[in-house]
C-alpha cells in the first residue's frame, strides 16, 4: 500500500514539482496552500508524512507544526526559504524531523522521504542490552530507569511512557542498541536520516538536547546520553558507579 504524503506550501509550482518527483515514486500525494487548509487535510486523511513549508500566509509553518505536534507524532520535513541557522533551529525545536532550504532539489526531498519512511517501516534491527533478566524478548531494550519496546516504538522512563518523534525515537533506539558505543555527529546524521551529507550537524544537536529534556532526570547533568567532548556523543546504559 503506497504511503500518502501531504505537500504544504503557498507556492503552486513547487507543489507541483514535489508532486510529480513523489508521485513517480509511487507515493500518493494530497496538498494545501495554507495552514488552514493542511490542519483540514491532515486531520481528514492522516497521511504518513507531511512536507510543510515555514513561511506562508496567515496560519504558517510554525504553527501547523505545532498545532500537529499536540496531537500526534506524524514525520514533518520543513520547507524554508531562509538558510540562516535560527530558522532551523526553530524548526527543529518545534518538532521538524528533517528541513530543506529552498531552493532545494526534488530528488534530494524524495530521499529525504524515503529514509524517514523506511526506517519509520522498518522493523528489527540487531540489537545488544544490558539487562538483569535472563530473556528478554528481542524487539525489548532494558536499561536501569528506561525500556524501548521496538515493535511498538515505545519508551518508557520509570515505567511512564515518554512520547517521542520518529527521529528522537530512532536516535534513542541506535544509542540503546549500541551502549558505551561513541557516535560522531556526522555518524549520527548518516545513520539516523540515512542521508551522506556533513558539515551541517544543527539537527543532531537539537534532537538530541530535545531528546534529554524527554529522558533524562536533569537535561543539564545528562545520565544517559552523554557528550563525549571533540567526538559526539554516546548512551551509558549501566547503573552510575
Amino acid at each position: 500500500m503506497s504511503s500518502l504524503v501531504l505537500v504544504v506550501d503557498d507556492e503552486t509550482n513547487i507543489i507541483d514539482v514535489c508532486t510529480v518527483y513523489l508521485e513517480r515514486e509511487g507515493y500518493k500525494v494530497i496538498s494545501a496552500t495554507n495552514g488552514e487548509d493542511a490542519i483540514r487535510l491532515w486531520k481528514l486523511h492522516n497521511p504518513e508524512l507531511i512536507v510543510l513549508d515555514l513561511m506562508m500566509p496567515g496560519k504558517n509553518g510554525w504553527v501547523v507544526c505545532e498545532e500537529i505536534r499536540n496531537e500526534q507524532e506524524v514525520p514533518i520535513i520543513m520547507l524554508t526559504a531562509r538558510g540562516e541557522e535560527r530558522d532551523r533551529l526553530m524548526g527543529l525545536t518545534m518538532g521538524a524531523d528533517d528541513y530543506l532550504t529552498k531552493p532545494f532539489s526534488p530528488r534530494e526531498l524524495v530521499l529525504r522521504v524515503k529514509a524517514i519512511l523506511r526506517r519509520l517501516q522498518r522493523g528489527q534491527v540487531e540489537s545488544t542490552s544490558y539487562t538483569s533478566e535472563a530473556k528478554l524478548p528481542p524487539h525489548m531494550l532494558n536499561f536501569p530507569g528506561i525500556e524501548l519496546n521496538v515493535l511498538h516504538r515505545s519508551v518508557r522512563v520509570n515505567g511512564k511512557e515518554i512520547e517521542l518523534t520518529v527521529k528522537e525515537f530512532e536516535l534513542m533506539h541506535l544509542f540503546a542498541a549500541h551502549p558505551e558505543q561513541v557516535f560522531s555527529r556526522n555518524q549520527l546524521l548518516n545513520k539516523v536520516w540515512d542521508i551522506n551529507y556533513y558539515g551541517d550537524t544543527t539537527t543532531v544537536t537539537v534532537h538530541i538536547r530535545r531528546l534529554r529534556e524527554k529522558i533524562e532526570p536533569n537535561p543539564s547533568q545528562p545520565r544517559y546520553i552523554k557528550t563525549v567532548w571533540g567526538i559526539g556523543y554516546k548512551f551509558e546504559g549501566r547503573e552510575p558507579s
